[in-house]
């Protein structure tokens, strides 16, 4: 049930984005023509780019969420590492390519432009902010409480977008009221630098993931402390760990009385197994018992 409820958390999550993905490229497709407005235009660019990435993680989710088969008898949830290395990779870029146009302007590199009707413009990026701003607060709920990569990434994702948002927010309101317009390459700048610093966050542990890095040491302890404490269990060891996606993939070898019936052992292993997914739901328990004092 644990798990059914997070593949549709992260289901809810993945449409979400979608939906506000295309509600924003129609907004600024309208507030582009209004005013006319570079800053208005690389939001827009933005915007296209992260609906085509969040129909790309809404598939990587529907496809991790597919039962275990004969060819792949962990699950498929793998799928949601490599959708988030991909995230990384294409958020990487966009930040580079919004700091060097940042940088570039702020050098006086291109002309100004004169912009036109900049309180419609406002109001479409003060409503766009506003959209994004619910939409990463339940992503970031959902990533929480499912672990889901691919959901953190796009979480990621639409935070980067609000601080051009609001730069061009500060743009087209300093272009109205001043004349100024290097504010929002300033914005853009640290925006960049946002997106840089959260991409190698995000693409180091879907790369982590998929080359089967050991899960949380605080989880593993906590695995730990609980098998240590189970009634019967005399010793533990081999206890290793893996991740996919948003699952976690524990072995763990328990020691037993060699002298108790298979049905007494059997109970041990499988009240431990329970209690291991009740703490940590995200898991998938492997508990193999060998007789203490025996290697």
């Amino acid at each position: 049930m644990a798990g059914q409820g997070s593949v549709r958390m992260n289901l809810s999550a993945g449409l979400a984005s979608v939906g506000v993905a295309a509600t924003l490229v129609l907004l600024k497709i309208w507030a582009l023509g209004t005013t006319a407005s570079l800053s208005v235009a690389a939001s827009l660019a933005d915007s296209a780019l992260d609906l085509m990435m969040s129909l790309a993680g809404l598939m990587a989710i529907i496809y991790a969420a597919r039962p275990a088969d004969e060819d792949h008898a962990f699950g498929h949830t793998s799928v949601e590492d490599l959708a988030a290395l991909g995230q990384a990779v294409f958020i990487a870029i966009s930040g580079a390519a919004i700091g060097w146009t940042a940088v570039n302007r702020l050098l006086g590199a291109g002309g100004e432009q004169a912009l036109r009707d900049e309180g419609k413009g406002m109001i479409v990026m003060i409503l766009s902010i506003a959209i994004t701003l619910v939409l990463v607060l339940w992503q970031r709920r959902v990533a929480k409480r499912t672990g889901s990569r691919v959901v953190a990434a796009d979480s990621l994702h639409y935070v980067s977008d609000l601080l051009p948002n609001a730069g061009a927010l500060v743009a087209l309101w300093a272009s109205r009221e001043f004349g100024l317009g290097q504010i929002d390459s300033l914005v853009a700048l640290a925006a960049a630098v946002m997106l840089l610093f959260g991409a190698s966050r995000i693409g180091k542990g879907a790369w982590d993931a998929l080359m089967d890095r050991r899960a949380d040491p605080a989880l593993i302890v906590a695995i730990g402390d609980i098998a240590r404490t189970w009634p019967g269990v005399h010793g533990f060891h081999d206890l290793k760990t893996r991740s996919a996606g948003s699952r976690v993939f524990v072995n763990l070898h328990i020691e037993l009385d060699g002298n108790q019936s298979l049905r007494e052992a059997h109970a041990i292993g499988a009240g431990l197994r329970r209690q291991i997914l009740q703490e940590f739901p995200q898991t998938d328990v492997i508990i193999h018992k060998d007789v203490a004092g025996e290697s």
